[in-house]
């Protein structure tokens, strides 16, 4: 690449909130454009080939630009999918904080949309299933996209035991685990959308908060 911008790069709309799917950057608009036209090409060949067989030469040609514009922007390319994955991520739900029962069925909810959601629905399970040949790739996703989801339940259970809602004796890890293992165990026997009811963080919740409450 001779170091000019690049052309022929593929119009495509603002994607959701995360580095490639912001505003376009004020008098940098061929740039912004390319950013966009490389994540949608990673997700793309994602979604198609999995993580070993993903290249940036494969990306670059679909994205319509030379390799040298991607690694000024990604230094290698689990970098990029650790992007492109990010640019799929929903924020944090606002939690209402009128009880414990009513934060974590907004984290649950969360959960249950992601899997609805069918990009992303198709998307990480190909890294979970890569993660043996990528664990720096897994391991960077986890503590950057998944562990924050986790501490935000961790904190609302811990609260809850605070405030007297919870047992002081509970298993706080477990408890999370029980909340969105039951959402991800749906999906698993689903395998597609309507397996996953809009009342079911109710349920999930209330089931596990029958076993967490304090005892009489």
């Amino acid at each position: 690449m001779d170091g000019r911008e690049p052309l022929g790069v593929r119009e495509s709309p603002p994607g959701p909130p995360g580095r490639a799917g912001g505003p376009r950057l004020a008098g940098r608009p061929r740039s912004a454009e390319a950013e966009r036209a490389i994540i949608e090409a990673a997700l793309d060949h994602l979604e198609a080939h999995g993580v070993s067989a993903l290249s940036i030469e494969g990306v670059a040609a679909s994205a319509g630009v030379g390799k040298t514009t991607i690694y000024r922007r990604w230094p290698n390319k689990e970098a990029l999918i650790l992007d492109a994955l990010g640019s799929i991520q929903e924020p944090l739900p606002q939690l209402p904080g009128t009880s414990v029962r009513d934060d974590l069925v907004a984290l649950v909810e969360a959960v249950r949309r992601k899997k609805v959601d069918s990009r992303a629905a198709r998307l990480l399970p190909c890294l979970m299933g890569e993660a043996h040949r990528h664990p720096n790739l897994a391991r960077q996703y986890a503590s950057t996209y998944i562990e924050p989801r986790r501490e935000a339940m961790r904190e609302v259970l811990r609260r809850g035991v605070r405030t007297g809602e919870l047992r002081p004796d509970i298993d706080v890890d477990v408890a999370q685990a029980m909340l969105v293992g039951a959402v991800l165990h749906f999906f698993a026997v689903a395998m597609d959308p309507p397996g996953l009811p809009t009342d079911l963080p109710d349920r999930v919740v209330d089931a596990v908060l029958a076993g967490l409450a304090p005892r009489a």
